[in-house]
Formats: structure tokens, sequence, C-alpha cells
């Protein structure tokens, strides 16, 4: 049993604190990844920064002498899928066509298709002010993607959208897997980034795009991905998932996409539209709805 089983209360602390650390990080890595393909083809940098996360988490497994193979290898390959080749995938394919702050809000609707997943693969069902946060959230996406008008960037953001549901599937999946100890969650984030790395890899190598072209900017970014973004982050992630319900594990990091919104607004000029600024507005109403009405659930 673990040691911390005991004390609920200091889990949630520490769940609480990653995912205050993930908000930062993941809100501003929004920028960071627009900035990045403006040297590399999406699929590239997905793959570069997926399997240079993966190999990084290895390593420390390896220099740690910790169990290295995976302990449940179906359920690392089906999480690396979701999680890494679809989510990280789509999110930059996204980010090369559409704008940053938009498309972080778009992939942050992963809230609201885990809770209407969840009755199926969790038995988790929506109660009282869920109805109505769930009814104002699709109501917000209205106005984003405007159906009513021709919008130009309408391909990106449901590309985006598309992350935001492969990165609820990864939640459900998450739940589902049980591990053992830090060293075991570290094991599973490593090599599930690289399960899902491979497909990226066949997938930019098969697709035609721009030649990567290496400089100080893409270095960095790329570091940014690999190691807080992507290597530090997902363990973290993994973490959160395994210490709160699949509701709060997605709502509590609310934050982030306000983040990707407000740095991609004031350093890349992505300035939404009045409708679009309403339609994020509901969206994220409906985020704190729905984390006020998970966090009144009974433990």
């Amino acid at each position: 049993m673990n040691k911390h089983a005991s004390s609920p209360a200091a889990l949630d602390g520490a769940a609480l604190s990653a995912l205050a650390f993930l908000t930062l990080v993941w809100g501003y890595n929004w920028v960071v990844m627009k900035l990045a393909l403006q040297y590399a083809a999406p699929f590239s940098f997905a793959a570069w920064r997926s399997a240079l996360g993966g190999l990084l988490l290895l390593a420390v497994l390896l220099a740690a002498r910790k169990p290295f193979w995976p302990r449940m290898p179906g359920r690392a390959l089906l999480l690396g899928l979701f999680q890494t080749t679809l989510f990280i995938g789509l999110i930059a394919w996204a980010l090369q066509q559409g704008n940053a702050g938009k498309s972080a809000v778009l992939a942050y609707t992963m809230p609201f298709w885990v809770i209407l997943l969840a009755p199926f693969a969790l038995g988790e069902r929506l109660k009282g002010l869920q109805w109505f946060a769930v009814a104002l959230a699709f109501g917000g996406l209205l106005l984003i993607f405007a159906p009513w008008k021709r919008a130009p960037d309408l391909a990106s953001s449901l590309i985006a959208l598309g992350a935001g549901v492969a990165w609820a599937l990864s939640v459900l999946v998450a739940k589902k897997t049980r591990v053992e100890g830090a060293w075991d969650l570290l094991s599973l984030t490593a090599w599930q980034m690289c399960f899902g790395a491979l497909p990226l890899i066949l997938i930019a190598w098969l697709l035609p795009g721009r030649a990567t072209e290496w400089n100080g900017t893409l270095a960095w970014t790329l570091f940014y991905n690999v190691v807080p973004g992507n290597a530090l982050a997902w363990t973290l992630w993994l973490f959160v998932v395994g210490r709160l319900s699949a509701t709060l594990s997605g709502l509590a990091s609310l934050a982030t996409p306000v983040v990707g919104v407000l740095a991609g607004w004031l350093q890349l000029g992505g300035r939404p539209a009045p409708a679009e600024s309403l339609g994020m507005l509901l969206v994220f109403a409906a985020l704190l709805l729905l984390s006020l009405a998970g966090a009144r659930k009974p433990k």
C-alpha cells in the first residue's frame, strides 16, 4: 500500500501544486510551439519533442538503476497512441495553421469530453450544475467556430478540438492504469512517449513538409518542450490523474488555456475577434462551474 494513502489531503495538495506548475509551463508552451513551427514541419517537431522526452526519462531510469521495462506494455502503448501520437501530433498540426491562444482553448475542451465519456468508461455521471456547464461550454464552442460564416481557420480549429478529444481518451486510459510508486509512473510516462513517438516519426517521414532549419530559436523551443514541457510535465500530469477524479484532473488546470491566450496575444499579436472572445469566456465559465461542482463531490 502507498505510504501516503492515509493522508488524502496531502495528496491533494501535492496534486494541486503540480497543476500550478503545469499551468504556467503548458500555458506558455503554446507560444513556444508556435515559434518552433516557423523552422520545422509540425509532425517533425512533434516527433523530435516526444522521442527526445521519452529517451530522457529512460536515461533517468537507467541512471537510477530502477526497473526499465514497462510493467503494462499494452496499456503504455495505448496511452502513447492517445496522449503522444494523437494529442501532440494534432496540436502541432493545428498550431501550424491557426492561432496559438485559440488552439489552446480548443485543446483544453478535454474536460468536457472526459465527463461525457466517463459514464461509459468510469461510471462517473453528470449531476446538477455540470449539465448547465456543459451546455454553456457548447454555446462557447458555437461562438468560436461560428458556423454561420466562413472562418479562415476552421480546419485548424477542428484539429485542435480533435486534440482535446484524444487527450480525454488518454485520461480515461490513465485512470484505468494502476501505477505503484513514482518510478513505475516514470517508466509508464517514458514508454508511452517512446511508443507514441514512433508513429509521429513515420508520419513526418511520409508526409512532405518544410526542411528543418536548425538555429538557436528552434534549439531553445525544443529544449523547453523536451525537458519542462514534456518529460517533466507529462510525469506530473499522470501523477495528478492518479490522485484526482477524472473530472477534477481535467478541470483543475483551468488557468492553462488562459495563460496560452494571454501569452499568444501579448507576444504573437493573436488577438481574438469579439465573438471568439465571448466564446472563450463561456468556455472558461463552464470550466469553472464544472470545477466547483466537482470539488463538492463527496470523496
